[in-house]
């Protein structure tokens, strides 16, 4: 997917098909990136936001604690590899400075990576909602 495409996209795990996310946003410009999150009072269970280009993330200014997926570049077919995951990082305490290989992450509700059992390594691709 790319910035242009369909407001929302489901992320999904590529070896069995569960769905990590039902309905991820990108946020494709520099000010998407830069606000992100902040300000809002929560993130509902089937929503996320996606950052591309980012490889950290801070907790400043938020109100709620979410979980972070890392991901890779894209590959040719569109998938994408999990280099790292962060759970529950707490509102003006979690900052994660840079992940290496990062190339966007998935800001997430906190408990969606235990509940997806998600994990480094895995294989991911952004499609259709629903």
């Amino acid at each position: 997917m790319t910035p242009g495409a369909a407001a929302w996209q489901a992320l999904r795990a590529v070896d069995d098909g569960r769905t990590i996310c039902r309905r991820v946003r990108w946020a494709g410009s520099f000010g998407g990136r830069f606000v992100g999150l902040m300000g809002r009072s929560t993130l509902a269970d089937d929503e996320g936001l996606y950052l591309p280009g980012t490889n950290g993330v801070h907790m400043f200014f938020m109100r709620f604690p979410i979980d972070c997926l890392f991901l890779s570049r894209p590959a040719p077919d569109g998938t994408q590899r999990v280099v790292g995951v962060r759970s529950r990082l707490m509102p003006w305490r979690g900052v994660v400075w840079r992940v290496p290989g990062a190339a966007g992450v998935v800001e997430l509700p906190s408990g969606t990576l235990a509940n997806s059992s998600i994990q480094h390594g895995d294989i991911v691709r952004f499609d259709s909602a629903g």
